[in-house]
């Protein structure tokens, strides 16, 4: 461990810095950093010349700019730096030394609607057809706190995803998977830790022991805040349990990762892709801050920590995306914290392909939009990987489009050769460019958010809502004035074209069913115990101990995640967002 430390150590030029608080980042970072494009006179010759004079005769037929605005040109020059290796901090081309010739990345379908049995149907198909993980989707209902039984949200039950209102409904959910032999990854936020203990719970309940239950919450609420909508809490108490449980599994599942800091729903909101890269690493700073603070050790918790990006079908700028976003980590990591482990360094994410990218019109042509984000992901050097299924735009997934997306990943895998070699696209102008250019732009969206009393502070005061509301609003006018072509929509459209896609409808029953669960649940549980358990957990709630240990005896008391979260909610509020 030590020799390989002082690898890491050896690996970046400036000495580390101790953790504090909005530490700036260096003005370089070693070699990395000072990389600059070499503009060679041949190159300047033939632009004013042959390129010019080109160009009068066949004008460029667009503006030519990456999403984030800044203009491409018509050749890259050669950046004069080492990207360095696979394995090697920064990770520029990978975080291992292997990568996709060890193994391929894990195909990690997401997946969930209506009931537990339904959902668990669906990814018993999926790991039948070589899935190599689960991704579980949760209907707004339980994303928001609130059991399916509760009549605000009656219309929302099991329609975004499966409803899970119990640890009942959660043992149907997994009921014949073995969770010591597959991760699985649960996109939820504001009610993560209460899904983490029930899975905790059924883990337990099948023998499974504590360090072998692998896999991610995303845990992410900062980016509710920014993007999405699903939080429940006022930020700073949201803040609280996101840490809780960050220190909880530090300290008694080292396989699972607490929190998955999200820039996909930041993406999927407009930002483009620099403000994707500067808006989720400015809140991992947070979450690291806050974890710092609770006193634990950054080489501890750091390689516990992962990240979901968004793959656009900007294919060149997502790959130099990928390939930008290992740098900033790595650096952020040594500079700001002083973390010494290489693996505190690299970073590791899931990416999903963009559903906003997907039509409702000729949705067939989702399937080769997907293949393309999906490849971006690919040379990018990712972890894990969702692929949209085609007709996304119009519902739910069907079982032929879901398994055509998983086709497409392990066509990619199997079949295209890219998986063969590492980083396969390093080296070429336009990547190595594209990396630094992104690299660069990041770093300073980040510092200026610093200066804003970091992601807290920028969220209070509307910066980053703003930026990604005024981001969308240009990508919106571009395509509705045609400066952006999307095939189907606004070019290449024929009448009387568009087939008959069929559509996977939730049961109306599911509710029902839900309903009578839950009433037989309360009806049978001992309710002196989840009296108690409810009790303790307020009491905790009212100090600063860690909620986590609490919530999972609750759970396992037969308390629903409904009745847990209204009893933080009579402690900690709800949240209002600012009028921007």
């Amino acid at each position: 461990m030590e020799r390989r430390r002082v690898q890491a150590d050896a690996l970046f030029e400036r000495p580390a810095r101790s953790h504090r608080r909005n530490a700036r980042f260096p003005t370089a970072l070693g070699r990395y950093h000072r990389a600059v494009p070499k503009k060679s006179r041949d190159r300047d010759e033939w632009e004013r010349t042959k390129y010019a004079e080109a160009t009068k005769r066949v004008v460029e037929r667009a503006k030519f700019e990456t999403t984030y605005g800044a203009p491409l040109p018509p050749i890259f020059d050669r950046v004069d730096a080492d990207p360095g290796l696979p394995g090697e901090p920064p990770y520029t081309r990978g975080v291992q030394p292997t990568m996709y010739r060890g193994r391929l990345w894990t195909m990690r379908q997401y997946a969930g609607f209506g009931t537990a049995e339904e959902s668990n149907a669906r990814y018993r198909y999926l790991l039948a057809h070589g899935q190599t993980g689960l991704s579980v989707a949760f209907d707004l209902p339980t994303q928001m706190g609130y059991d399916a039984d509760d009549p605000r949200v009656a219309g929302e039950v099991g329609k975004v995803g499966v409803s899970i209102s119990s640890l009942e409904d959660f043992a149907r959910l997994f009921d014949g998977i073995p969770l010591g032999e597959v991760t699985t990854s649960m996109t939820i936020n504001a009610t993560a830790a209460i899904l983490l203990a029930m899975y905790v719970a059924i883990a337990k309940r099948q023998g499974v022991p504590a360090d072998r239950v692998g896999g991610t919450t995303q845990n992410d609420i900062l980016k509710e805040y920014i993007a999405r909508g699903t939080y429940i809490f006022p930020p700073r108490p949201s803040m609280r349990l996101a840490t809780d449980l960050i220190a909880f599994c530090a300290e008694l599942h080292p396989r699972w990762n607490p929190i998955s800091i999200s820039g996909y729903h930041i993406r999927e909101a407009g930002a483009d892709a620099v403000q994707e890269l500067a808006f989720t690493f400015a809140d991992a700073i947070a979450y690291v801050d806050a974890a710092v603070e609770r006193g634990l050790d950054v080489d501890r918790f750091a390689p516990q920590l992962s990240f979901f990006f968004a793959a656009h079908s900007t294919l060149l700028e997502e790959v130099a995306k990928f390939r930008a976003a290992r740098r900033v980590w790595a650096s952020i990591m040594r500079d700001r914290y002083g973390a010494k482990a290489p693996a505190s360094l690299a970073l590791r994410f899931h990416t999903q392909t963009m559903g906003s990218t997907l039509t409702a019109q000729q949705p067939q042509n989702n399937i080769i939009r997907t293949a393309i984000e999906a490849l971006a992901a690919v040379l990018g050097g990712t972890q894990s990987l969702h692929t949209n299924a085609y007709d996304e735009a119009l519902g739910l997934p069907t079982e032929e489009s879901v398994r055509i997306a998983l086709r497409t990943q392990q066509i990619i895998g199997e079949e295209s050769g890219v998986a063969e070699t590492i980083d396969p696209l390093g080296g070429a102008h336009a990547i190595e460019s594209l990396t630094n250019d992104i690299e660069h732009r990041a770093i300073a969206e980040i510092e200026k958010i610093d200066r804003l009393g970091g992601a807290l502070g920028g969220i209070e005061q509307g910066y980053q809502q703003r930026a990604i509301e005024d981001s969308a609003y240009k990508q919106q006018r571009a395509i509705e004035s045609g400066a952006k072509v999307i095939v189907g929509v606004n070019a290449y459209r024929a009448e009387g074209d568009e087939p008959e896609v069929p559509i996977t409808r939730v049961d109306p029953a599911v509710l029902e069913r839900q309903r009578a669960r839950l009433a037989e649940l309360r009806g049978r549980r001992d309710a002196a115990r989840a009296t108690k358990a409810r009790a303790d957990l307020v009491a905790v709630a009212r100090g600063s101990a860690n909620l986590v240990p609490l919530i999972v005896t609750a759970v396992e008391a037969g308390v629903t995640l409904g009745e847990i979260c209204a009893d933080l909610r009579d402690v900690f509020g709800t949240y209002t967002p600012p009028r921007l």
